[in-house]
């Protein structure tokens, strides 16, 4: 059996050796041989240096230019180069078990499955300077903050909607295609919802084990999830899709909270211009009211709920995360409901994605 291992990176300098290291140790079934395709996004760090080093040393790796500099294309451009009969894409920023890539072979050996994965587990470094990215970690495992996803339940074993990174057969992409390249970010649930819809397979087994190293700052935990939320619809779009209730929840509770906070302040504001016996300025000062009623329901029981999730998830994650993780909890949902807010004005008024939302955030 010949495997081709895809990888798309960019500006990755100070983890590609480790990764490569990590690759080259990766213990495979008898008989089975390996090939690495990294898609370089033209980093400028020092990166394709350093790959081109570790090329010339092992022949098994390859290094390829991503003029797309995202994802989807890094991909689609390792997949046309790739030889193998059986596909493993790998992400830099995630450490691997040694027996990773076998056991993702010996999943699919035993469900036929069209694409198959392990559980999406993510983990801080260790000492104060990380707490941040332990407490991202923490909030990004509960599934009071995912909202029950099962790829974040590290001893589910089954079918699923769609697995972390994933590995698949050649056969699943001459039969549902390549990465759709529009798609900045979630070009992988759109993959995943693609072979569903045409009759396919996802089996997520927790035996395929790697750890997922999360952004360390609660401010790029919100770009990341801003646009996460705002591509989501794009593909909603595509594929006619209903959302799960998941990735619904956060726009509409940030739209009730903006809407309440216009009522407030537009109501407010006429309310003072108008004159007092102007007919519209006790409607204008109820309509005051009613939103700062609003602001203040909506604000208290989120905040409640926020510091009850964050008191859980302390305990378990470590007591020194609980003064992060309200924070890092509404950077999560706040960044996911208003990038969410924004691809859906995109996509019903403009029909199409803002370049600003175009390049990938790290």
């Amino acid at each position: 059996m010949h495997i081709s291992v895809i990888v798309p990176c960019r500006n990755e300098a100070a983890h590609i050796r480790a990764f490569c290291q990590s690759v080259a140790e990766q213990r495979l079934p008898e008989g089975c041989t390996l090939e690495v395709w990294v898609a370089d996004g033209m980093s400028n760090d020092g990166t394709r240096e350093q790959l081109a080093a570790w090329c010339e040393a092992d022949a098994r790796f390859h290094a390829i230019d991503n003029p797309g500099r995202i994802v989807s294309t890094g991909l689609n451009r390792c997949i046309a180069q790739a030889s193998g009969d059986f596909i493993v894409r790998l992400d830099v920023h995630t450490v691997y078990a040694p027996d990773y890539i076998a056991q993702c072979l010996a999943t699919w050996q035993a469900t036929g499955a069209d694409n198959v994965g392990g559980p999406w587990r993510a983990q801080g470094s260790e000492g104060k300077a990380a707490t941040v990215q332990r407490a991202v970690a923490a909030a990004f495992q509960s599934r009071w903050v995912a909202g029950g996803a099962r790829s974040r339940d590290l001893a589910y074993n089954g079918e699923v909607d769609t697995v972390y990174l994933g590995a698949w057969p050649r056969s699943t992409f001459e039969r549902f295609g390549g990465f759709d390249e529009t798609l900045v970010r979630n070009q992988d649930d759109e993959h995943n919802l693609r072979i569903r819809q045409g009759g396919g397979r996802i089996w997520q087994s927790a035996g395929i084990r790697s750890v997922y190293f999360p952004r360390s700052s609660k401010r790029d935990v919100f770009r990341q999830y801003r646009q996460y939320g705002y591509w989501k619809p794009f593909v909603m779009k595509k594929h006619g899709q209903a959302a799960a209730l998941r990735h619904l929840v956060p726009g509409l509770f940030v739209a009730a909270l903006l809407l309440c906070l216009m009522l407030m302040v537009l109501g407010a504001a006429l309310s003072y211009v108008l004159p007092p016996a102007a007919d519209f300025r006790l409607a204008a000062l109820w309509a005051a009211l009613l939103g700062a009623g609003g602001v203040m329901a909506l604000s208290t029981l989120y905040g409640a709920a926020v510091f009850a999730v964050s008191t859980v998830i302390s305990r378990e994650a470590g007591r020194d995360l609980w003064w992060h993780l309200p924070d890092v909890i509404a950077a999560y949902h706040f960044g996911y409901g208003l990038g969410s807010l924004r691809g859906w004005w995109d996509v019903l008024v403009h029909g199409r994605p803002d370049p600003a939302f175009g390049r990938l955030t790290r």
